[in-house]
């Protein structure tokens, strides 16, 4: 018998992608579209998505209206709709600011990036309640001059969509997506920083240079005492919990999530900010560095999904030794339902140093493939965990990939692509352009899997 939930490829009438993946994946009423560019996969960008004239008419536009419409034609026939289905939705763009030498001072404000042209053509193809959100710069993208890529998970399980409002006594976002937004037994909160949404806006006050950054989140330049990023992480958290508890669910019940830092340096002090809010049981969590922020002064971005404290569904940690236990505060993966989602991978073992093998030997600099040979790595891991909760690696049906500067990707997505003979998970590939966190790694990944019933 045909498992009716079981994933299957959604190729619908749009350019096809020279990658190795399906342009949307759905399983058991959750469709996961794989990140869309205004390319047609021949000349590059697609000729209607470049201005006659620059002066007339905004690239950032065009190439988003072109995307949306993929998106749309990509959701319809896979039985959704763009206007009211999206559940979260993730914009990339690439931008050259802030430089590493910013990202390593605690500058993550992609100077000089804007995305109103975008948000006014959002706004024509998603209603309201719009999705939770996250919108952060990046490096590169795949294509030459692309200026954004988005991603989005939809689900079409029947459910009321409800759109949530800020948690009390908590500002609302100023680019108008739901700060919650609950289907059924999820709720999915988007990207949150740091940030009151108004700061010092135009004024110099004795905690420094103007900032968005909310007081809570600050601490005393003049002391030798307090951890910013920490402040950061607190502060955000402090809000999330707000929204989930809004949205009627609470930070106990959060199953996965994605956070955006700055420098790798970050990293410490936002697990230790992490811990504190998560003494037991922490949620599946990828943490992915450079990443530009839309508030000038923040360090980190938050986004969780998480259960309502009233769902049917309940949360079960995975845990094997046949991978390498996580070298900081989160678990192998969450399963909930028919889903598996697994905390972030690298090449790497449980202290976070890369594993043996991995780079080419420096005194044979022309052999070895270490894209490849991390990628195997990875999913030999990914192997094992998926079969400890009952599932497959041929079952992932989202994967997004980070790459340090994309000089293995060759090796790397063949690699990939190779350990999957039937449907091929939803993707979303971008360039962060430095090191990863784990000194030596080339690629993150962050991967959704499908369970299937028992």
């Amino acid at each position: 018998m045909i498992d009716s939930k079981a994933p299957q490829a959604i190729w619908p009438d749009i350019p096809q992608p020279l990658m190795p993946y399906s342009p949307a994946v759905k399983a058991a009423d959750w469709i996961f579209v794989s990140g869309q560019l205004a390319s047609d996969f021949t000349t590059g960008i697609a000729p209607e998505a470049i201005p006659a004239n620059a002066n007339l008419v905004d690239a950032q536009e065009l190439q988003s209206r072109y995307v949306m419409e993929t998106l749309k034609r990509t959701l319809a026939a896979a039985g959704a709709d763009l206007a009211t289905d999206v559940a979260r939705i993730w914009q990339w763009l690439p931008w050259d600011r802030p430089t590493m030498a910013e990202f390593a001072d605690g500058t993550c404000f992609p100077e000089g990036l804007g995305i109103s042209p975008y948000l006014a053509v959002r706004n024509d193809y998603i209603g309201e309640p719009r999705p939770a959100s996250t919108a952060v710069g990046i490096r590169a993208l795949p294509v030459k001059n692309a200026l954004i890529e988005i991603d989005v998970i939809a689900i079409v399980d029947g459910s009321d969509v409800r759109g949530c409002p800020s948690g009390e006594g908590i500002p609302a976002p100023l680019a108008g997506y739901s700060p919650a937004l609950r289907r059924g037994d999820w709720i999915f909160l988007a990207g949150e920083v740091p940030t009151d949404w108004q700061g010092d806006y135009g004024e110099h006050l004795s905690m420094g240079e103007p900032s968005a950054l909310a007081r809570e989140a600050r601490t005393n330049p003049h002391v030798w005492y307090g951890s910013d990023i920490e402040a950061q992480t607190d502060y955000t958290l402090s809000k999330l919990e707000r929204h989930a508890e809004a949205a009627g669910g609470s930070l106990r019940n959060v199953v996965k999530a994605d956070v955006y830092i700055g420098d790798p340096s970050d990293y410490a002090g936002m697990d230790r900010a992490w811990k504190r809010w998560f003494p037991d049981n922490p949620p599946a969590r990828c943490v992915i560095p450079y990443m530009g922020l839309g508030t000038r002064g923040s360090r980190v971005e938050i986004a969780l999904t998480l259960l309502a404290d009233d769902a049917s569904l309940k949360i079960e940690r995975i845990e094997t030794s046949d991978a390498p236990e996580p070298f900081s505060h989160e678990p192998q993966a969450i399963k909930v339902g028919n889903f598996l989602f697994l905390s972030q991978q690298m090449a790497c073992d449980s202290r976070g140093v890369l594993a043996d093998g991995m780079l080419r030997n420096a005194n044979f600099p022309w052999y070895g493939l270490p894209g490849k040979n991390q990628m195997r790595f990875m999913l030999t891991n990914v192997a094992a965990i998926c079969e400890a909760a009952g599932t497959s690696v041929e079952n992932i049906v989202r994967r997004a990939c980070f790459h340090d500067e994309g000089t293995h990707f060759a090796d790397s997505i063949e690699e990939w692509s190779s350990w999957f003979t039937g449907v091929k998970p939803a993707s979303t590939t971008m360039k962060i352009g430095g090191p990863l966190v784990v000194p030596g790694a080339n690629a993150l990944l962050d991967l959704i899997a499908f369970v299937p019933d028992k």
